[in-house]
């Protein structure tokens, strides 16, 4: 095995890449994202209005850091449902590379959000919570971690399963934000992310206080832990990205994770490109409607005699005549 050669960072930016990157120093691991034309191409499936857009680039995005952890073939599934003029997202990453997704707004909620400035991705999302799936197919059991959403959004909601679920000191950073173009042009939409994960071999180091209890007595002192200086200033770092280094087409994911990092030395790896693809397929679709009891299908059927789906990530239009919708085993 050949010795580690260093060079200096590239600085030619490249969207719609995932880089990961690792800083022994402080016992680090991350990713960050960059995505341009293939939000676009999801996004260009749907009518939204900006800050609807803007939701689903950081579900997105969020989708990308998180599911391009799995090392097997397999679904990472971003689903929220809450309380807020956008109800409900849903961001679908299959590894190692495709993403597409969906939301689901109430415009006249939307409409009133408007007038009272409230716009916000975390505002239009409001309280409810996030479910996280990963499906590794027919050969394994599904499993979802579920946290709630309290109003400050998806970072938070991501920190807080961290925390919860998984125990390690993570932090997360999305950022989403819409080119203008001269002219009169179509505008584009850019999303970054930066996740950052505290992995000393010492396991101990990474231990955080124990959740507070529900019946606990009253005046107990809550459980507390120092943090590990590493972490501390790990997390110091991550702090200071600010949105438009996470989106700015002219700074690449290696200029950005050097200037953060260079003082204790930042190492990255072979960077994987993502781009939108809905899995859909009329076979698909077929099968969906193959689970309906039989008077469920023939309630489906319209006046055409046909059944009409359309795909909620793109739009595709599937048409099945009343045969071939009724031909199925009867339940």
């Amino acid at each position: 095995m050949g010795a580690e050669r260093s060079r200096d960072a590239s600085g030619v930016a490249t969207d719609d890449i995932i880089t990961p990157f690792q800083v022994d120093a402080l016992d680090l691991r991350g990713r960050a994202v960059r995505l341009g034309p293939t939000l676009d191409a999801v996004l260009a499936h749907h009518d939204y209005p900006p800050a609807v857009k803007r939701v689903v680039g950081e579900a997105v995005a969020l989708a990308v850091l998180l599911g391009s952890s799995l090392k097997f073939e397999g679904r990472f599934i971003l689903q929220t449902q809450t309380d807020g003029p956008v109800d409900m997202v849903v961001a679908d990453f299959v590894s190692p590379d495709k993403i597409r997704a969906y939301a689901r707004f109430d415009k006249e909620a939307l409409a009133e959000a408007e007038t009272r400035n409230a716009t916000s991705p975390a505002a239009l999302l409001g309280k409810g919570h996030l479910a996280m799936t990963i499906d590794q197919g027919l050969s394994a059991n599904r499993y979802q971690g579920v946290v709630a959403l309290d109003g400050s959004g998806l970072e938070a909601a991501a920190h807080e399963y961290f925390m919860q679920s998984e125990q390690i000191p993570t932090r997360v950073r999305l950022a989403v934000g819409e080119e203008v173009r001269p002219g009169g042009a179509a505008s584009s939409w850019r999303a970054g992310g930066l996740i950052a994960q505290f992995l000393p071999q010492d396991a101990s180091r990474a231990r955080m206080a124990d959740l507070p209890g529900g019946d606990a007595p009253e005046g107990a002192e809550p459980h507390e832990l120092a943090e590990d200086d590493a972490w501390v200033e790990a997390r110091s770092l991550v702090g200071t990205v600010e949105d438009v280094e996470l989106i700015d087409r002219d700074l690449s994911s290696e200029r950005l994770l050097y200037r953060l990092f260079h003082e204790r030395g930042v190492r990255v790896f072979d960077t994987l490109a993502i781009s939108a693809h809905c899995s859909c397929s009329r076979e698909r679709v077929s099968g969906v409607l193959a689970s309906f009891t039989r008077d469920e299908r023939r309630d489906m059927i319209q006046d055409d005699g046909k059944v009409t789906v359309t795909c909620e990530f793109c739009g595709r239009v599937y048409r099945f005549a009343a045969e071939e919708v009724l031909g199925g085993t009867q339940a």
